[in-house]
């Protein structure tokens, strides 16, 4: 019989008994003469296993002695080389990663105007020169932008789309029989999972490569841009402890199958390794609607919300562990409901609690932006909804987000 046992440090230890007859009782045979010297001696006594053995069980009775074996253990050790299935990866991804180069006029402080560079990545998804990557790598409206293949071909790129829900946009350069990516199921995804991340590290180090280990899901990300000084919320992260530099912001985040399954997006800047990738699942739903109408088009219901959680419910004393609490925020003119709005239009107001979507729950596992990204424009849902201490059923029609 051959076990395999899968150690931490990636070795393999196989441990192959190597059977011998009468194994059983030469171990029994050692333990009765282990406990007859025990006796006579009045003490515990260890037999060791050498000739004087054979010759006392013998004169004790056991005539089979010479025929009986111990069984015995061989370990062989295999390293499993975990290196080429990253190599094999990198190797299957890295033509369809590009560097994304932006250059900008500004004036200094003596009055002169200079020219400034900024860096970011993307990876290509069609072959005809649409490319991925984030919104605030793109969202500098006075500046231009270039595309650096990996083999070193530049392009001139303007931006196609940009995302009005999440940090995504797509940029197009003129080019055809481009390599394109492989989309993974990032909600396949397992914390503990490897992968790797591709990236224009600080704008000048090419498809640097990165690993790390998907960290955790699910995680609510405040991030800023220091270019803009804009934040935007995100929500549904993905966390990794891959290094993630800047420029690294675009590029794709890798399984050991070589499909993109997130897009490296922010950092913890009062942290080492914990960055945070978009799940390319909810990039998914932009990248098919930029392909049929050339733009990235979103469905939206108009409403600020808190996803509850079950601390949250305790210390608010609220009556539901889950579900999205509407509320306004703490800037100016942060309303809980756009007026306006299909939220609107249905009556949902401030402190309403929704449930549900078409009868599936909102909870940490899908949160009320993911249910409603898996409906287009135009689709009417019915909300469960929490209103004035009494749950009821309403009916919305999703418009497009602007």
């Amino acid at each position: 019989m051959t076990k395999i046992v899968y150690e931490n440090n990636g070795e393999v230890e196989m441990k192959k008994n190597v059977n011998r007859s009468n194994k059983f009782w030469k171990i029994i045979c050692i333990i009765v003469i282990s406990l007859i010297f025990g006796a006579i001696s009045g003490v515990g006594s260890v037999i060791l296993l050498s000739k004087d053995n054979g010759a006392i069980a013998k004169k004790i009775g056991f005539k089979n002695w010479d025929n009986l074996s111990i069984p015995m253990t061989e370990t062989k050790k295999i390293v499993i080389e975990e290196s080429g299935a990253i190599v094999d990866t990198i190797e299957k991804m890295s033509p369809a990663v590009v560097s994304i180069v932006s250059k900008s006029k500004m004036q200094n402080i003596f009055g002169d105007v200079v020219t400034q560079e900024g860096g970011g990545t993307g990876f290509i998804i069609t072959s005809d020169g649409l490319i991925l990557t984030n919104k605030h790598v793109v969202s500098d409206t006075g500046a231009t932008y270039s595309v650096i293949l990996s083999d070193g071909k530049n392009y001139d790129a303007k931006v196609q789309s940009i995302d009005p829900l999440n940090d995504l946009a797509v940029v197009k350069i003129e080019a055809r029989n481009l390599p394109v990516v492989e989309l993974g199921d990032s909600d396949q995804l397992v914390v503990g999972q490897w992968v790797v991340a591709v990236g224009n590290a600080l704008g000048k180090y090419q498809n640097t490569v990165t690993v790390g280990i998907v960290s955790a899901k699910e995680r609510q990300v405040e991030a800023s841009d220091p270019s803009s000084g804009s934040t935007e919320s995100l929500q549904g992260m993905l966390q990794t402890d891959a290094a993630i530099n800047s420029g690294n912001s675009g590029g794709p985040w890798v399984n050991l199958h070589g499909q993109v399954v997130g897009i490296n997006t922010a950092v913890a800047s009062n942290a080492q390794g914990i960055g945070f990738a978009i799940p390319i699942n909810a990039a998914k739903k932009a990248i098919d609607s930029i392909k049929k109408s050339g733009k990235i088009i979103r469905p939206y219901l108009g409403v600020r919300y808190l996803p509850i959680t079950p601390d949250l419910a305790k210390t608010s004393n609220l009556k539901y562990d889950y579900g999205a609490l509407v509320i306004k925020g703490n800037g100016l003119g942060q309303v809980a409901v756009i007026p306006g709005s299909p939220a609107d239009k249905a009556g949902i107001v401030e402190n309403d609690i929704i449930l549900e979507i078409n009868g599936q729950r909102i909870n940490s596992e899908s949160s009320l932006s993911s249910l409603l990204q898996r409906h287009d424009v135009g689709n009417t849902i019915t909300l469960k909804i929490f209103h004035d201490d009494g749950e009821r059923d309403v009916k919305v029609t999703l418009e497009e987000m602007k």
